[in-house]
């Protein structure tokens, strides 16, 4: 046999003997084969949930190629990765990323409390918000408020990479990338309906159809949509929502793929949700004016990912998406509440992005040294424009125009290679990237600036598999980052550059489905965007940060119908210099401890089968409300709650039907929480009560 193919027939038996077999895996043309060694091996073929390579087995992620861009075992990436599998977020039902990811040690998913405009948290101490989120392995590009949002049902999984990733993966935030995994056309039929009603008057309908459109199964299709209707805690700031995804698969051979994918998405929410604060703090008022008060928004994406083998040395992918993101926000805030006077404010962004990542692979030996090389070349650009006007709002009066704009046009262009070396148990990764920036940003009030910029990231790490299934690992990485926007100078900001040592451990437990990883990490950030209200302003400003921690994560899914994930997260982030008088101090808005655990039990025989129930804690540890840290937020913990009932246990005729209620925040705990100088509240507790039918 060719030598490439032995070389797939010791990795999968190593995969084999750490890892369980998951679910969704099928062992295919069992064959004993003999090494080079002498060594019988047993040969298995993992079929992936994901034309991505994601393999998951309930709550616990197996093998993908996020960090590596090839298929590998999570326990052979050498950087802490966290996945929200598939049956995670069908037990959570999450209403948004921030609700799916809260879980995820090293995220501080409620810095600003009830705000449902956008999909907003940080990850380690830094913000993702604007350079952190991917989708499907290619950056969501993001502006001050035009931000592409996301639906959690059309997902199947959400990828946590963290630290800095920008050899591969371009420009990143330093807190690492949040990359989130499109529902993909299967080879077998699928069909989902469901119906859900809930807290303040909400009801949703879901549907999500797929399966092959010819005898042949060579045309898949998938087709995910929501459509939503629905308030919040505070009065007149809907949740609405129409969503649809087309996507279409080709797969003329085994060896070539080709899956367009398509999303329309509507949206309305408040464009205020913050309440008024006096000096002591946030009160029971509502800010906004009811009468202006509108947060709109429309977006589209259409994309393609390709790959195709030449042969088992050989593989080249290709993936590209063209996105639009067109948004009208209409806010306003109580001056006095016994004159009932209004600031009144309009922001009006459109951002145009198209983004394409394109890679060859080469898998061969070097004698005993086994290689994955990969090399490819990347290509950014995003067009912004932002329109805004200010003024008073009487409640009979008249609403602001937008009277001051700017624009900003980036184009980044990266080459980048990594080499992954196996020797024994030894896995070596080695990897460099250039990157190539040209920006011209343009506002009302100056001449136009030109940026040009150019920078190398690097990546070294080195991990090994221990005989007790021990995989220690160390790893340095970098990352280069063009910010979209401007400074409040009116100016662009300059380029944010970060650079991580980290340490772990991972383990997957032999003879059970359980993942267990640990790290130790610092990074050093240079130029990072941040806001500052020292001045009473929401200001972007720039200022150097240094993130220091320790993570440990666990993730199982037995036999008898239980699954439960728990995280612990220190964070440390020290401000070297700042736009005010803050060097070092803590940053605002993260806590310095956080931990939660979630468990689901479904039992498994006798007259309660198919009945599960599940219960989280989520401890959110004390935090600064503002980098002067005179602010303080308490700590605080929320209790979540599920309980659901497969109805076609006991009934075959009802095969596929499955109730579940879902309770977030179940106590109704609504502390205030304090960020970048302004104080929120909690979001409430929240109650979703769910119809499931599979068929």
């Amino acid at each position: 046999m060719p030598p490439r193919t032995k070389l797939a027939s010791r990795r999968l038996a190593l995969l084999a003997l750490a890892l369980p077999i998951p679910a969704a895996a099928q062992a295919q043309d069992a064959a004993v084969l003999a090494s080079s060694e002498g060594v019988v091996l047993e040969t298995i073929d993992v079929q992936a949930q994901s034309n991505q390579g994601l393999v998951q087995d309930g709550y616990v992620p197996i093998s993908g190629r996020i960090g590596a861009k090839s298929e590998t075992p999570i326990v052979d990436i050498p950087q802490s990765i966290s996945i929200v599998t598939q049956k995670q977020l069908e037990d959570l039902n999450p209403q948004s990323v921030e609700e799916a990811v809260s879980y995820v040690p090293g995220v501080t998913a409620n810095a600003y409390g009830f705000e449902p405009r956008f999909d907003s948290f940080f990850l380690r101490g830094f913000n993702v918000t604007y350079n952190g989120l991917y989708r499907d392995g290619l950056r969501q590009f993001a502006a001050p408020s035009g931000q592409f949002r996301t639906e959690p049902y059309g997902l199947e999984a959400i990828e946590v990479l963290k630290g800095p990733s920008g050899t591969m993966y371009g420009a990143s935030s330093p807190g690492g990338i949040v990359n989130l995994v499109t529902k993909k056309p299967t080879e077998q039929p699928f069909r989902e309906v469901m119906i859900e009603a809930g807290s303040h008057d909400r009801f949703q309908g879901n549907m999500d159809l797929s399966g092959p459109l010819n005898e042949a199964g060579t045309v898949l299709y998938r087709m995910t949509g929501v459509l939503r209707d629905s308030g919040t805690m505070m009065d007149a700031v809907p949740d609405d929502r129409v969503y649809i995804a087309p996507a279409i698969t080709f797969k003329p051979t085994n060896d070539t793929t080709l899956t367009v994918l398509g999303e329309y998405m509507h949206a309305t929410t408040g464009g205020s949700t913050f309440y008024y604060n006096d000096a002591n703090g946030v009160t029971d008022i509502p800010l906004p004016d009811p009468s202006y008060n509108e947060f709109s928004q429309d977006q589209w994406r259409i994309g393609y990912e390709f790959e195709h083998r030449f042969n088992e040395t050989f593989s080249v992918f290709s993936n590209s998406r063209y996105a639009n993101v067109d948004m009208n926000e209409e806010y306003s805030g109580l001056l006095d509440p016994v004159t009932q006077s209004y600031y009144a404010g309009l922001v009006q962004d459109k951002v145009n992005t198209f983004v394409t990542d394109n890679f060859g692979k080469a898998e061969f030996d070097t004698g005993p040294v086994k290689h994955t090389f990969i090399a490819g070349a990347a290509y950014n650009w995003v067009d912004y424009d932002d329109y805004q006007g200010v003024g008073t709002l009487p409640r009979d009066g008249f609403p602001p125009v937008a009277t001051w704009n700017q624009s900003q046009t980036q184009q980044q262009f990266g080459l980048y290679a990594n080499d992954q070396i196996e020797i024994d148990n030894f896995i070596i990764n080695l990897g460099t990237r250039y990157d190539w920036l040209h920006a011209e940003t343009n506002t009302a009030a100056a001449s136009p600036v030109t940026q040009d910029d150019e920078k190398w990231t690097y990546r070294a790490a080195l991990s090994y598999r221990t005989p007790w299934g021990f995989v220690p690992y160390v790893s340095y990485g970098t990352t280069f980052t063009p910010n979209v926007g401007t400074l409040i100078t009116g100016e662009p900001a300059a380029p944010t550059t970060a650079n991580q040592i980290e340490g772990g451990v991972k383990y997957a437990v032999p003879g059970h489905n359980a993942l267990i990883t640990a790290s130790v990490f610092q990074i050093d950030m240079k130029d990072g965007v941040v806001f500052d209200a020292s001045t009473g302003i929401n200001e972007q400003v720039q200022q150097d940060m240094i993130s220091r921690g320790f993570e440990i994560e666990g993730q199982a899914s037995l036999t008898n119908g239980l699954s439960v994930v728990a995280s612990y997260a220190y964070t440390d982030v020290e401000i070297q210099s700042g736009a005010r008088n803050t060097a070092g101090n803590t940053l605002n808005g993260i806590p310095t401890h956080q931990a939660s655990i979630f468990a689901d039990y479904t039992i498994q025989q006798g007259l309660a089968e198919g009945l599960g129930f599940g219960a989280g804690i989520r401890y959110i540890g004390e935090s600064y409300g503002d980098d002067y840290n005179i602010l303080e937020n308490d700590a605080r913990t929320f209790l979540d709650a599920v309980v659901h009932y497969d109805f076609g246990a006991h009934n075959p005729k009802l095969d596929g039907v499955r109730f579940q209620i879902n309770a977030t925040n179940l106590l109704d705990a609504q502390e205030q929480i304090c960020a970048d100088g302004f104080c929120y509240k909690d979001q409430g507790r929240t109650i979703i009560g769910s119809l499931r039918y599979r068929f």
